[in-house]
């Protein structure tokens, strides 16, 4: 196939091409993922480094998150509008810049400030190259392309402890971000080279500047509230949560009226499956990354582990998820969808339940395989559920559903880790500081976000897309 063509094959066997093409895709994806979490371990560092307190220098985590939520939601006008491969490849070039100037940064507002590049970028570039995947591969070979790449943010929780920790045992802190060059210059290359292009949209639409002014800043704010109520700052925390509802609540009201595409259409949500499948990613961004938050603090400050030995011990979710996917690789295309989602969301659950009697010690050994369980479980159930949405919705909808269904998954875990912090905060004032029976009590709401994602998984169809073989 030219370079400049993208039509889908109409076999439907995967060939080497399209895993290369999607090689090279989850490269991006790779580095945003784990660059929303590599720096967490090093935050000490950094403070000690720019003479910053722990809750200043704690932006520079959320300024990147507050930059992804913001973009998420233009990636997929501006797919539409210039062409998903030529978004992504400015998406890749804008998070290394910003990843440049970070290693570069001499103080900690000129950290934040260059972090906050470096997640517009990185914003755009999950939901972007699992839209021109899709395009690429078409409805036939989607499920199996996208198991692969799904998996991506599942790791990274894992992935970007180990790494932080390894890299700051060896070098300085700026090789946080300059180990991200040498991954992005060879994804920049590898693009050009062999991602095909694909043609924008053939209706091209102004863009959703009311919706956009709404959507992202009531996202960020919200955000930004539900951190300061981990932080105990009642009324900041107050004025941010109301005004990011407002926001929202404003936003929703404007695409239902508008006779312009919005930037994210909220009846998107009402067709089946895109709403049962958008709450199951909601929640279970919750769940991964609340999860994720919750055991390496309980690591350290429960245990007194070191970063890198509480890394160590989140590694088998990590090899799970991976075989998860090699599972789920196999059986996509032959299994319900639904079957799929609600055994993989019994299996987070299983592995989760463990976590709720850490009062009563839990063996290393037990851990170890309650996260390799949990692995297991959450490669069943994301890469079905983008499966579903990718192979069921027409083709110029896609970059909009993909920023949707991104959008949800950050913000999910945005949410659900900003509330478990609140939850344990509570805890531990009620347990009057006994670490472990706060912690315990906190993962029984982790168990809750799973049984409320299998209500949602419920909803999703029994049958496989038509065009899959039997």
């Amino acid at each position: 196939m030219s370079r400049d063509t993208a039509a889908p094959a109409p076999a439907e066997r995967v060939d080497g091409r399209l895993w290369r093409v999607a090689f090279i895709l989850v490269l991006g994806t790779f580095m945003a993922s784990v660059d929303a979490t590599i720096v967490s371990v090093g935050i000490d560092t950094l403070a000690g480094e720019f003479g910053a307190s722990v809750t200043g220098i704690q932006w520079v985590s959320t300024a990147y998150l507050l930059a992804v939520v913001t973009a998420v939601p233009a990636s997929g006008w501006l797919a539409d509008r210039y062409g998903g491969r030529r978004v992504w490849l400015a998406g890749v070039g804008v998070f290394l810049l910003g990843s440049a100037l970070c290693a570069l940064a001499w103080s900690a507002p000129s950290l934040i400030v260059f972090r906050v590049l470096q997640g517009l970028g990185g914003g755009l570039l999950p939901p972007t190259g699992q839209a021109l995947l899709a395009r690429i591969a078409g409805p036939s070979r989607t499920g199996r392309v996208i198991s692969v790449v799904a998996v991506v943010p599942l790791l990274s929780p894992v992935l970007g402890p180990l790494a932080g920790g390894a890299l700051l045992g060896v070098a300085s802190w700026q090789w946080l971000f300059l180990v991200n060059l040498p991954v992005g210059l060879a994804a920049l290359l590898l693009a050009r080279r062999h991602v095909p292009v694909v043609a924008p949209a053939a209706r091209r639409t102004a863009f959703d500047a009311r919706g956009a002014a709404l959507l992202s800043p009531g996202l960020a704010v919200l955000v930004f509230g539900l951190t300061e109520v981990a932080h105990g700052h009642a009324v900041t925390a107050a004025v941010g949560v109301s005004s990011g509802l407002a926001m929202l609540a404003g936003f929703v009201a404007h695409g239902l009226r508008t006779r312009r595409t919005p930037l994210i259409d909220p009846r998107l949500f009402t067709r089946p499956p895109f709403g049962a499948a958008a709450l199951a990613l909601l929640v279970l961004g919750g769940s991964v990354f609340g999860a994720m938050f919750l055991l390496p603090l309980y690591f350290q400050t429960g245990r007194g582990l070191t970063a890198w030995r509480a890394g160590l011990l989140l590694a088998p979710q990590g090899l799970g998820a991976a075989a998860g996917t090699v599972l789920v690789n196999r059986t996509i295309d032959a299994v319900a969808p639904r079957t799929l989602v609600l055994t993989g969301i019994a299996l987070v659950l299983a592995g989760t339940v463990p976590f709720t009697q850490l009062h009563h010690g839990l063996p290393d050994a037990a851990t170890a395989g309650a996260l390799a369980v949990r692995g297991v479980g959450m490669a069943m159930i994301s890469s079905p559920v983008m499966n579903i949405v990718y192979s069921r919705i027409e083709p110029d909808r896609v970059p909009r559903a993909a920023a949707a269904l991104n959008l949800l998954n950050t913000v999910g875990g945005s949410l659900g880790t900003a509330a478990l912090a609140v939850v344990l905060q509570a805890r531990l004032s009620a347990r009057h500081q006994d670490v472990p029976a706060a912690f315990s009590d906190t993962f029984w709401w982790v168990t809750a976000l799973g049984a409320l994602a299998a209500a949602g998984a419920t909803r999703l169809p029994r049958t496989r897309a038509a065009g899959k073989r039997p």
